[in-house]
């Protein structure tokens, strides 16, 4: 046997044990409001014992890098199928049907936001139900395994690999001695962060600028936030609550899809890594470049022939078209896929921007997916040097990413991954529109390249039928299930899961 199975799955039991506690969370949240507890109940003996059974496979595994990879992507599924158990004991609205519930899960866990929830109501679903689906983003924006290298000791020597295999590309930067240091030092600072937004936005609705943000919303958009999730118990989004709620957010996300890493050195007393850092200059330009064009289309009304009804206090509005403008910029640039508005109304030169914005992501080393902003900044940098030497043939000229000559093994492999990224999206593409025209489901090709774009991606919301105001209910079973498989590739960065599939992997 060339990959010890058994050792890969001893340790997702051992994951799946410590992921029993998390329930307590939606348990208090039921016995504050009334509801009922049986579908947290159900889903904790299940788990623990499944969890049980694995673990004992393998009482002592030794780790090596292919069952890190096996691990890793076995976590991510066997959490999700976890994640799906409450709604459908819970048996409320469409996801109690298990198909919708393994969507809504996996949308979940990976941070998508992307969801096949019909009524997204207190009338529907329990607060405790509805807390459980924020909690699950919460859990799954910072990483499943770097969490449990956090709090593991069992992980401590094989960590490094299993946050490798989490971010397998430029991913997460080793800041103290120790991994599970390193992965505490960064889940410290994404809970610090998440308990910062949900007192600042109790301070709105105490001051009055913020009615309809109660301790229950608070706490649910500081979950779904910082893991750029997207998730809201609200149906409307964010367009629920007032400007200066939306104004808040904004740099939440925008700190969600900065690197961590960079958190970490300007709390140790070094700012100056924030300034000089060459990825988050570029994505704060990319952000600002964004924001200005989108404000501008929505200021003049481009593209629009009529003025629809949503677009009434925007068009000729300096104030709403730039807050609107930041707002779903940072949104999809940062895969967040939180609306304050529904930029379905938008004339087509701004739909485009934020089209083109779902293939962008976040940070390196941050809670944002897509391709990640320092893979198109190394792009750009190496398409500059092509140019350059096509001129100039005898001249040797590295690419240097923050003072540092990049080596061309992974120049190449991120053009590589940019590929296949694009390869997997084109092929998602297909297959949706095929399996749309299979049972006459009419949706357009701009709907459905969203909709895979926005699912790979881990963006959540499209355009069209998939916009932020709708869901994506109503696609063939087939295509939910594929977009599960879009959503898991996605969150590990393609390689991981795709590796499993490659003959090689199972030969020594």
């Amino acid at each position: 046997m060339y990959v010890d199975w058994r050792a890969s799955a001893s340790l997702v039991g051992t994951v799946l044990q410590y992921l029993t506690l998390t329930l307590s969370i939606p348990v208090v949240v039921g016995l504050v409001y009334g509801d009922p507890l049986v579908p947290f109940a159900a889903t904790g003996v299940v788990t623990l014992a499944a969890g049980t059974g694995l673990a004992r496979l393998d009482p002592d595994p030794d780790l090596g890098m292919r069952e890190a990879f096996l691990m890793v992507a076995a976590t991510w599924l066997a959490v999700a199928i976890v994640g799906a158990l409450p709604y459908v004991v819970a048996g409320n609205g469409t996801v109690a049907q298990p198909t919708n519930a393994l969507f809504e899960s996996m949308s979940g866990f990976t941070t998508t936001g992307a969801t096949v929830m019909g009524d997204i109501s207190f009338d529907t679903h329990s607060h405790a139900l509805l807390m459980w689906r924020q909690l699950t983003q919460w859990l799954g924006g910072m990483g499943i395994v770097v969490l449990a290298v956090a709090i593991l000791p069992e992980l401590s020597v094989g960590g490094a690999q299993l946050m490798d295999a989490e971010a397998p590309g430029p991913g997460i930067e080793k800041l103290t001695p120790r991994i599970a240091e390193t992965a505490r030092a960064l889940w410290g600072i994404y809970l610090g962060l998440t308990v910062l937004e949900i007192v600042l936005l109790l301070g709105l609705n105490q001051v009055g600028l913020a009615p309809e943000m109660g301790p229950y919303n608070a706490v649910a958009h500081g979950f779904t936030t910082l893991p750029t999730g997207g998730f809201s118990p609200e149906a409307y989004s964010i367009e629920a609550f007032s400007a200066a709620v939306q104004w808040l957010i904004v740099p939440f996300m925008v700190a969600a899809g900065t690197n961590f890493a960079l958190f970490w050195y300007a709390l140790n007393g070094d700012l100056s890594r924030l300034r000089q850092d060459s990825e988050f200059r570029f994505y704060a330009g990319v952000i600002g470049a964004t924001t200005a064009v989108v404000a501008g289309t929505l200021f003049t009304g481009a593209g629009l022939a009529t003025l629809p009804a949503e677009m009434a206090g925007i068009v000729g509005d300096l104030e709403p078209s730039l807050r609107h403008a930041a707002f779903q910029a940072v949104s999809m640039i940062t895969t967040t896929g939180y609306a304050s508005v529904d930029f379905n109304a938008w004339g087509m030169p701004s739909q485009m921007l934020l089209f083109l914005a779902l293939f962008v992501g976040g940070s390196a080393g941050s809670t944002g997916g897509a391709i990640k902003i320092v893979r198109w900044l190394v792009i750009l940098k190496s398409i500059r040097r092509e140019l350059f030497t096509t001129v100039h043939p005898d001249d040797v000229r590295p690419v240097r990413l923050g003072g540092r000559a990049l080596d061309e093994r992974a120049i190449r492999g991120i053009y590589a991954f940019t590929l296949l990224y694009f390869a997997l999206f084109a092929l998602g593409v297909l297959l949706v529109m095929l399996d749309a025209g299979r049972v006459g489901y009419g949706v357009t090709g701009y709907e459905v390249m969203s909709a895979v774009g926005a699912t790979i991606g881990n963006v959540g919301p499209g355009f069209g039928a998939v916009g932020p105001m709708n869901s994506y209910l109503h696609f063939p079973w087939s295509s939910k299930l594929l977009m599960v498989a879009l959503m898991w590739f996605g969150r590990l960065e393609v390689l991981p899961v795709l590796v499993l599939f490659t003959p090689g992997y199972w030969r020594r």
